[in-house]
């Protein structure tokens, strides 16, 4: 049985059930770590594009799971000067710090 990782999952379990970090779905998570894969490459994603980017989820429920994200902190949206059509999306420090915590599980679990 590979124990680093199940040390990690035991580790990124306590970080989800913390108070500061919003409970998601697994669509929610699913999404949140596609746009942190994305962002963190330096791509710009918009609201059109991530509901149109799933292959197993439809745009709809993107667009509710987008929302979802919004309400509970961990995205923000924002507009290029000149163009407020276009909604561009942006992790922001909650998403930020939750991540930073799942590293900080992942270098816990790799020491043992």
């Amino acid at each position: 049985m590979p124990q680093t990782y199940l040390r990690f999952l035991n580790l990124a379990s306590a970080i989800r059930g913390l108070p500061a970090i919003p409970v998601l779905d697994p669509v929610e998570e699913r999404l949140l770590n596609g746009l942190a894969s994305l962002l963190g490459a330096g791509r710009e994603v918009t609201v059109l594009q991530a509901m149109n980017g799933s292959a197993d989820t439809s745009p709809s429920t993107v667009h509710r799971r987008l929302k979802a994200l919004h309400s509970k902190g961990l995205i923000a949206y924002a507009e290029k000067p000149g163009d407020q059509r276009t909604k561009y999306i942006q992790l922001t420090p909650l998403a930020e710090r939750y991540y930073a915590e799942l590293s900080r599980c992942i270098d816990l679990a790799a020491k043992g």
